[in-house]
């Protein structure tokens, strides 16, 4: 019933953002790089730090007790809220009027420190793996960042990455209070309802994808630190193999990689052969699952599931691709 009541709460604040997101023109406006074709408000993804400040003050007002990590050290959630809010801030702006490069990377950079405060990654970990973080937790930021592109891409994504890390939590291995999983799902769940259609009524924005990627990596960083395993950031394989290769390609091609572009596999479906964008996004979702399973129910060394995993990903990525821009124009 709780989870009901928050869903809920929530949905109506979806709606009341609507509102707000009309009334300012917060809107995203498609163009020849666009996956759509039609005017619709942008920021829906909001809706993380809206779930961000129901599950503190769940924390604050409902609970009597607090999780303890096995090393009774404690994640202290208001570091973490911290560096969320920040970048969802930078975002929303970003979403309203284009800012420099410069001033994001600032705003994402301070934002990164305190998620590495929240980890406790400068206590864990050597000195000369922190820049090696700082530059893979932006890296991530901003490929969830790249690959939102089409109508339910990163929150169906998520959403299987976020129960994967939920089913971990609750029958492997226990790293985290429930609730920090719980509630940035009932926020996908509600967003996808908004989302996950032909005619979406939203799309995640910057604030979105920065904000859900700076959660999920804030748990697999936590359950990365807490196991000693670093196959868990193999709940990223599919968006991660995407964006590297594309990024590869559009080197090799002399291109700014900054620049907006529709060389994406999932554009080239979308916007080249009219694939439907749920039929895409569904898929993305199913090949993750099957990565997850993989890596949740395997007992093989971390090495040992890298190759297994990455290396068929990466050739049944080059080989669909290779083979769909034999049939297409690229724009």
């Amino acid at each position: 019933m709780e989870y009901l009541i928050i869903s809920f709460t929530f949905f109506i604040s979806m709606l009341l953002y609507f509102r707000i997101a009309n009334k300012y023109n917060i809107i995203d406006k498609p163009n020849h790089r666009s996956a759509h074709t039609e005017i619709t408000l942008r920021g829906g993804g909001i809706i993380f730090a809206v779930s961000y400040l129901f599950f503190m003050g769940h924390e604050v007002f409902f609970k009597a007790y607090r999780f303890t990590l096995e090393s009774s050290v404690e994640p202290n959630f208001w570091i973490f809220g911290a560096g969320l809010l920040l970048i969802c801030m930078i975002s929303f702006i970003d979403d309203i009027i284009d800012l420099s490069s410069k001033i994001r990377l600032l705003f994402h950079f301070v934002s990164v420190t305190l998620l590495l405060f929240f980890v406790n990654a400068f206590q864990l970990l050597p000195f000369w793996s922190i820049p090696i973080c700082y530059v893979l937790i932006i890296g991530i930021l901003n490929a969830y960042n790249f690959m939102d592109g089409i109508n339910g891409m990163s929150g169906l994504y998520s959403l299987v990455v976020l129960g994967s890390l939920l089913y971990i939590n609750q029958c492997v291995f226990n790293f985290v209070e429930a609730d920090f999983i719980v509630y940035p799902i009932l926020a996908s769940i509600v967003f996808l309802f908004f989302n996950f259609r032909n005619k979406a009524r939203c799309f995640l924005g910057d604030i979105g994808s920065m904000g859900l990627a700076f959660w999920i990596i804030a748990l697999l960083a936590l359950l990365m630190l807490k196991t000693g395993q670093l196959k868990w950031i193999l709940f990223l394989t599919v968006y991660g193999t995407e964006t590297v290769l594309t990024i590869i390609e559009r080197i090799k091609l002399k291109e700014n990689i900054f620049d907006a572009h529709r060389r994406h596999l999932y554009q080239l479906f979308a916007n080249e052969k009219q694939v439907s964008h749920l039929y895409i996004s569904t898929s993305y979702a199913l090949i993750q699952i099957v990565v997850c399973t993989i890596v949740i129910f395997s007992k093989w060394a971390d090495w040992l599931i890298f190759c297994v995993i990455l290396l068929p990903a990466i050739a049944f990525y080059l080989f669909i691709k290779s083979n769909l821009k034999k049939r297409i124009t690229i724009l």
